[in-house]
């Protein structure tokens, strides 16, 4: 990758406008008719939402909001979360620390039930503005039917996260529509900055940028395997096993006309070519706009039970079918240049033979 033309474009990004914009989301009959009132096993929600309701944009942030620090999945200690919370500080924000931040329950930031309180207090709280997950790990799932979303109605606000984050940011799109963003977390900034390579600050750095209302726009170099064209929808996606899991849940995304991103990690080939299948005979490659493969870190073939197969070639294969636009190694997933995405948010990608532009819209 040309680290320097891809580092000048996150710079240079412009100004977004309104804090606040409206357009129709893209549920399908499906989703759109789940119930989203308070049931055993459902979200917690308001009784009788609209059916199809408008984008929702939390306020950009502004010098002086509070940005909340929680576990909803994996732990972290209050040692480890101080890098982020030195340079969260240094923005102008104020932090607030979660009380499951030093909390561990085996591989858990603390039990369920704790996890859940400290998710929920920051998520009714209005005087916190986002609210950033300490790490991913595993164990989202277990606390998302039983969170309240409704204050969100009445005060949005920004999570942020990724890996088993995807789990909530799907949600947050699937129910609310309300945009989010995928991005680091605590766990990635560095204990020494001078240390840290430009595409880690830069994608640490981009975390602001987009938090501040910033319209992202990253330009990355082309690559053999991409197809050619362009497309325009909402941005949406994350971590594919997780995606994978959440079919025919109230988690679940619907991809027609969006613009879907797909990044893994410690996968073997074999289950990602699984989960590509997936993708397509769950109907999420019919109506794509557009597809961005990320990064993805590719657990090594067992002695003897090679897969013969590349990514390039697991991917190539199951959008045969498809029309839409592809590019492949984004700068998104499990790695130091893991840039900022405002998750539901319309964008446009345009793919073509000098270089690759994703640009909110």
């Amino acid at each position: 990758m040309n680290r320097k033309n891809f580092l000048s474009s996150v710079l240079g990004l412009g100004v977004m406008g309104p804090a606040f914009a409206t357009t129709q989301s893209r549920h399908n009959a499906k989703t759109s008719s789940r119930s989203t009132t308070s049931t055993r096993g459902a979200a917690l929600l308001p009784p009788s939402p609209p059916k199809v309701q408008p984008l929702l944009i939390p306020p950009y942030l502004k010098p002086g909001d509070s940005i909340g620090i929680t576990c909803p999945a994996g732990d972290i200690t209050l040692k480890e979360i101080q890098p982020a919370v030195q340079q969260i500080e240094s923005w102008g924000f104020h932090v607030k620390v979660g009380d499951t931040v030093g909390k561990k329950d085996f591989i858990f930031g603390g039990a369920d039930a704790e996890r859940l309180a400290d998710f929920q207090q920051m998520l009714s709280d209005p005087s916190i503005s986002a609210i950033l997950c300490a790490r991913g790990g595993y164990g989202a799932v277990h606390l998302i039917d039983q969170l309240d979303f409704s204050p969100l109605y009445q005060h949005p606000k920004w999570v942020i996260g990724f890996s088993d984050i995807t789990v909530i940011l799907c949600h947050l799109h699937t129910n609310l529509n309300i945009a989010s963003i995928h991005s680091k977390m605590c766990n990635s900034f560095p204990d020494d900055w001078a240390k840290a390579e430009p595409v880690q600050i830069a994608s640490i750095f981009s975390i602001r940028q987009a938090l501040t209302g910033e319209k992202m726009n990253y330009t990355v170099p082309p690559q053999d395997h991409n197809r050619l064209g362009s497309a325009h929808g909402q941005l949406i996606g994350g971590n594919l096993k997780t995606i994978e899991t959440l079919a025919g849940t109230h988690s679940d995304i619907d991809t027609a006309g969006t613009i879907l991103f797909v990044e893994d990690t410690g996968e073997y080939l074999y289950s990602i070519d699984r989960m590509f299948w997936h993708l397509q005979r769950t109907g999420k490659l019919d109506r794509l706009a557009g597809l961005i493969v990320g990064g993805f870190k590719v657990k090594p073939d067992d002695p003897g039970e090679e897969y013969g197969r590349s990514l390039y070639d697991i991917v190539t294969e199951r959008i045969k079918p498809y029309s839409f636009p592809v590019c492949f190694d984004f700068p998104v997933g499990h790695q130091k240049e893991n840039y900022a995405l405002k998750y539901g948010m319309p964008h446009t990608l345009d793919i073509r033979t000098d270089q690759v532009n994703l640009l909110e819209i």
